[in-house]
């Protein structure tokens, strides 16, 4: 992680003009669909270290890059709040992340640092091998539980993110917004 920083330091000095930045997106995940009694060490290590380890380290390292009065946007899951058998260990992690966002909120506050969950729905990108969006079933059956009648798109979610960037967003802090379209109300 030393060597990612180094060369971010570099390229905000070169190409930004200064050493800092102002948002912190953590979107990077993998998908794990295993039943409880099925999941490996293995996996659960996995999930966990890309899913939460990965999250918290990160932003411990970036805090010093971020302005004041930035921001941090966790992409979480709806998975935390309703649940589907199999995905219990991907769920729990973005559950961590979920509280780990609250208390970024309050310990990062005096520095004006804003810190959000966003909780997608199903999305139709190539997340978990593109199911939602090439498995014609899965995203009828999402179409069908989601009050907007369809699967949600990458810019349905891209735009929350991008809002939560911005100065009209600057009062929302410690929030975990779902962008499902209403599935499974």
């Amino acid at each position: 992680m030393t060597v990612f920083f180094g060369q971010l330091e570099d390229c905000l000095r070169n190409e930004m003009g200064g050493p800092k930045f102002d948002f912190l997106i953590n979107n990077a995940g993998t998908a794990l669909y295993s039943l409880i009694s099925d999941t490996t060490e293995e996996q659960l290590d996995a999930v966990y270290h890309i899913h939460f380890k990965g999250v918290y380290l990160l932003i411990q390292k970036a805090l010093k890059l971020l302005n004041d009065g930035g921001g941090i946007v966790n992409v979480s899951s709806g998975l935390t709040r309703f649940s589907n058998p199999g995905s219990s260990g991907y769920a729990s992690m973005k559950g961590a992340v979920e509280v780990l966002t609250r208390y970024m909120a309050k310990e990062l506050g005096p520095r004006r640092i804003r810190a959000n969950a966003v909780a997608p729905g199903a999305i139709a990108t190539d997340f978990g091998g593109g199911r939602t969006r090439d498995n014609a079933e899965i995203n009828k059956h999402i179409a069908d539980v989601t009050a907007l009648g369809r699967a949600g798109l990458p810019d349905d979610v891209g735009g929350v993110i991008a809002f939560l960037c911005t100065d009209e967003a600057k009062w929302i802090n410690g929030q975990r917004i779902e962008v499902s379209g209403g599935m499974d109300l």
